[in-house]
């Protein structure tokens, strides 16, 4: 190998970023990143990262933990607690899901201190893609600044409607577009001690995310930010199934969307005060990618909310993206040519695609399973602890190092062929 291989990540959010920082380290890689927003930012959500999801992280950002809660507000939490919300048996404990939950803390701040972790010489703005060409020789990303840049392979990390996406599925992208899920929710950060109030102390005794399942709705909250603040979410069953995003929330819009059930039980008055005490409250449209043919097209692939955007009910999205870094960061560390990206991008593929379809999959059972429409489970507690069993299982169960050889033994396969 003579010269440095040139690779263009459309995207600057958690994924795009986090695969930044795994190829970066490698010598032989010249990596540039691309986002489209005047500058790198999250919207300020609350979001998880389990126990596996650490130990790829870890791999890519030695001593993942310390770092998080140094430079972004993590706090380590016990396991995620489950309890019925609305009903007869509302406050009936569900279940404990596994022995710790790992780390929760906010979008925002995730996002700028994995950025710390790059040279600023890399990272462009504002720069919108407008096409993207393969030839035979490289692939070109015009953007809408009318600059363009050359590179050996593309990774898109460009989100939910990515414009990459479209160029690796071909023909028919509408076809795979996502669409919606069947829900929409919305949150709000809320300092600690307004939640404890609203809440309740029984709630804040043990550093834990909280999901309360009811009838046609569920809630949420969990400590970010040092135990500073608290990400709290309600999210609802879209009956309507609008391909309207953005709606505005109201406290009507809450009372017609939460059945009478959710004001018997101890949670829902004060959650539903907590959201609405901001300045123009909005709810946002769950959706996900129901089928996906191809994670890569030639010498473009794409990763995270690009492949494989999933409802959250399992808090894998993260997760997800992060493992994706984790695996395209040793396929290309063992490339040593603009030759083998194909292979590399193939096995990606390969080995991804059903794992994060079955999260999408099993994420949608999820959601049914905590809002009270599954006619199997229904509210009762112990009934949807054997069902909740089951679709959470497979989440923490891939084991990353035989992922990781699995993965390159079937770019070695594809090399050979």
């Amino acid at each position: 190998m003579t010269s440095r291989i040139r690779i263009g990540i459309v995207g600057g959010g958690l994924a795009g970023i986090t695969v930044a920082i795994a190829l970066a380290r490698h010598p032989h890689l010249d990596v540039q990143v691309y986002e489209s927003a005047p500058n790198f930012t999250e919207r300020g959500a609350g979001i998880g990262l389990s126990p596996l999801t650490l130990e790829a992280l870890d791999d890519i950002i030695p001593s993942a933990v310390d770092f998080l809660k140094t430079h972004a507000g993590a706090v380590e939490v016990d396991a995620a607690r489950l309890v019925v919300g609305s009903g007869h048996q509302a406050g009936a404990l569900i279940s404990d899901l596994g022995v710790a939950a790992g780390v929760t803390m906010n979008r925002a701040p995730l996002l700028q201190a994995l950025l710390s972790l790059l040279p600023g010489d890399i990272l462009h703005a504002a720069k919108r893609v407008k096409s993207l060409e393969q030839t035979d020789s490289d692939v070109t990303v015009v953007f809408e600044d009318s600059t363009d840049a050359h590179f050996d392979a593309v990774i898109g990390a460009d989100g939910i409607f990515s414009s990459v996406r479209n160029h690796v599925v071909g023909e028919e992208p509408e076809k795979y577009a996502a669409s919606p899920a069947g829900w929409w929710d919305c949150r709000h950060l809320v300092p600690f001690e307004k939640a404890r109030a609203a809440l309740g102390d029984e709630s804040f005794k043990v550093d834990r995310q909280y999901a309360w399942l009811g009838d046609g709705a569920a809630m949420l909250h969990g400590i970010v930010e040092n135990r500073t603040m608290v990400q709290c979410i309600i999210a609802v069953v879209d009956k309507s199934l609008s391909t309207d995003r953005k709606r505005v929330v109201t406290r009507q819009v809450l009372e017609d969307a939460l059945p009478a059930s959710w004001y018997e039980g101890p949670v829902a008055k004060g959650m539903v005060e907590l959201i609405l005490d901001q300045e123009d409250p909005k709810g946002y449209a769950i959706w996900e990618h129901k089928s996906t043919p191809t994670y890569a097209n030639n010498r473009v692939c794409i990763v995270g909310d690009a492949a494989h955007t999933t409802s959250p009910w399992q808090s894998a999205g993260a997760g997800m993206a992060i493992e994706d870094a984790f695996i395209l960061g040793h396929l290309l560390d063992n490339v040593s040519s603009v030759g083998e990206i194909n292979a590399a991008f193939k096995a990606f593929d390969t080995l991804r695609r059903p794992r994060c379809q079955r999260v999408i999959d099993t994420g949608r059972q999820t959601g049914r399973l905590f809002c009270g429409q599954d006619e199997v489970a229904g509210l009762d507690p112990k009934k949807l602890n054997e069902s909740l069993g089951l679709t959470f299982a497979h989440v923490g169960a891939l084991n990353l190092e035989p992922h990781k050889n699995d993965a390159l033994k079937t770019m070695r396969v594809f090399l050979g062929s």
